[in-house]
């Protein structure tokens, strides 16, 4: 129902925009985040935009660099990254929950649906 896709291979202080469409339902309702993973690593938190008043929240390690939006009449969610570095190479996820809690927005057991990564490649 989530389906994430705009991954690539980019060089470091490059951009990417990434799209999450969703299908088979809408998703206007809902938080929408984004996580990452990279080789060998736990999946971490990325971003979230509030689906009541399009709040955004971001990992320390982002912010300032990428911009999580939504577009509900397209029932689509991006997240634009600039300024990418090597450390940014992962796979990204999207995901959506129905809770509302500021303090478990970061860990991925809130969220309800996920959809297949994209893959983001980072080069030097």
């Amino acid at each position: 129902q989530l389906q994430a896709y705009g991954g690539g291979l980019v060089q470091a202080g490059g951009s990417l925009r990434l799209s999450c469409g969703a299908s088979g339902r809408t998703f206007n309702n809902f938080d929408m985040g984004w996580f990452r993973q990279a080789p060998g690593k736990e999946r971490e938190f990325v971003a979230l935009i509030d689906w009541t008043d399009g709040s955004t929240y971001y990992a320390d390690s982002v912010k300032g660099r990428f911009t999580i939006s939504k577009d509900n009449a397209k029932n689509t969610v991006y997240l634009q990254m600039n300024s990418l570095k090597l450390e940014d190479t992962a796979v990204y996820y999207c995901a959506a929950r129905t809770g509302s809690s500021y303090y478990a927005l970061r860990y991925t057991y809130e969220y309800d649906y996920w959809g297949q990564g994209t893959l983001v490649t980072v080069s030097s």
